[in-house]
């Protein structure tokens, strides 16, 4: 077995930061675990909901002074954070890959885009700009100021460690709020990393704190008086019960929730070019991204041409690498945990008996470098002859599973597409510029790929969703989560 850098030594309990202190939690401690190797190295606390309410008096009681600092000088604490992530960047990386399994190469650009809204919210000088017209009525000027609300709370996901909570934290701050972050229990080394930076950044006590823990903390963030929002990436259940209690109460809110992508292929695309894309959208991260493909849709009648296309991922698929992501020459780590497995297995196991053709079984049939346990690792599934009616083919599975279809037309692919209840980030593979733009003109998706695998918007762009991909109105990144964290105050002003 390969010896490997891993970044964390020794085994380490983590605390919460509270009002710019980290604080041991009177909680039980849960055991993280590495998936590759299933040793334990760290241990998190589940905090009680009096610890959570801590941090929100913390976040209270620095919000005055915070949003009084100009947002220049907000910014330069960004910008310092910005540095001193890009001087951690191979750490940060090896963090993620650590806890989470993904590959280091994932990882890298996992860093590389959360940074990038760092990037992005240090010109909060000018995104919070307002408006002004003068002589709107006779001797009468009016104008807009942004304006910060106060305390918000951040829930983090297992999938994307470092860059989710960034998608939040830098433009809530940057304009002037207060932040409680609870990251998910299963990756909770690579936030506390980033807090810590967040400190060394100078960003004063009490304007951003971590409380690890599981439902009493998400329970009392929903419910607690003074978290006047909420943003929130995971579940569609889990969104929409998040996007309700926050109505409940009249939190403001951006709940992220599943998917079930279809990449929908023309027969005159370009094969060289989009086989290897599909590869990086279906099973990169092992499938366990809320843009990963999922659904395979082949359009036309041309038997030839799909059992080429399809012969050819079957094939490239087989060949992918699978084993410890901190290992630069695998392709695919493992899924987060063993329970994650199962249910994968489950919908592998779902998908036989409702009639489909297993393709390629990536259940045990793969090879796995260096002879690490099992416990999480599974290899590329193909399945043909699916149907959108199959648990596979309408299911958000979350792992590295592709389900094949066919469509005569494109008319019929974009109402197979829209049959979904999902609509995060659907693509279309063509060469011709018509298809590609009655696909993106019609096709109901927050995001839309044109032969583009992973639909993932740069952070000067909103992370955009619909249907029950997303609930609520504003999204995260660029100008719309300015909006978020902001309150518009119009003034109309008269002097005699």
């Amino acid at each position: 077995m390969a010896i490997l850098e891993e970044p964390v030594k020794e085994v380490r309990t983590l605390n919460n930061y509270i009002g710019g202190e980290w604080i041991e939690s009177a909680g039980p401690l849960m055991d993280v675990v590495n998936p590759a190797t299933m040793k334990t190295i760290a241990r998190v606390p589940v905090s009680t909901a009096e610890e959570f309410n801590a941090a929100v008096e913390a976040a209270t009681a620095a919000f005055s002074d915070w949003r009084s600092m100009p947002p220049v000088a907000r910014a330069r604490c960004l910008f310092r954070l910005k540095h001193l992530l890009e001087d951690h960047f191979e750490e940060l990386s090896r963090i993620q890959s650590l806890e989470h399994g993904k590959t280091i190469d994932e990882s890298r650009g996992e860093t590389r885009r959360g940074i990038e809204n760092v990037e992005v919210a240090c010109g909060i000088a000018t995104l919070m700009q307002g408006l002004y017209s003068e002589d709107v009525a006779a001797g009468m000027d009016e104008y807009l100021i942004r304006q910060p609300l106060g305390v918000f709370g951040v829930i983090a996901p297992f999938n994307f460690p470092f860059m989710i909570p960034l998608w939040s934290i830098p433009y809530a701050i940057a304009t002037g709020n207060c932040v409680v972050l609870k990251p998910s229990s299963e990756v909770p080394l690579t936030s506390a990393r980033l807090v810590e930076l967040i400190e060394e950044a100078g960003v004063p006590s009490g304007v951003l704190n971590l409380v690890n823990g599981g439902r009493s903390v998400v329970n009392a963030m929903l419910d607690h008086p003074r978290i006047v929002g909420v943003t929130f990436v995971g579940s569609t259940p889990t969104a929409k019960l998040v996007y309700e209690r926050c109505g409940a109460t009249g939190k403001r809110v951006i709940a992220q929730g599943g998917a079930k992508n279809f990449m929908v292929v023309m027969p005159d695309c370009n094969v060289e070019r989009t086989i290897p894309a599909l590869m990086t959208s279906f099973f990169g991260n092992a499938g366990q991204r809320c843009l990963a493909g999922a659904n395979l849709l082949l359009v036309g009648n041309d038997d030839r041409f799909y059992r080429n296309f399809v012969d050819q991922v079957v094939e490239k698929a087989s060949q992918i690498v699978v084993g410890y992501g901190l290992d630069e020459s695998v392709q695919m780590g493992p899924v987060r945990d063993p329970q994650k497995k199962q249910r994968i297995l489950q919908y592998i196991d779902s998908g036989i008996r409702e009639g489909a053709t297993l393709r390629l079984d990536g259940r045990e049939g793969f090879h796995l470098t260096d002879g690490y346990p099992r416990d999480c690792f599974l290899g590329a599934s193909v399945f043909e002859n699916v149907t959108p009616v199959m648990r596979i083919g309408r299911e958000e599975i979350f792992g590295p599973v592709m389900s094949v279809m066919r469509a005569p037309t494109l008319d019929d692919a974009i109402s197979i597409v829209h049959a979904s209840p999902f609509a995060n980030g659907h693509a279309i593979f063509t060469s011709s510029g018509e298809s590609a733009r009655e696909f993106r003109y019609r096709v109901v998706s927050g995001n839309v790929g044109i032969n583009v695998g992973i639909v993932a918007p740069m952070a000067f762009f909103p992370f955009s969703g619909m249907k029950d991909s997303f609930f609520g109105v504003l999204h995260t990144q660029g100008q719309e989560v300015i909006r978020f964290f902001t309150e518009s105050k119009v003034v109309i002003e008269r002097w005699f």
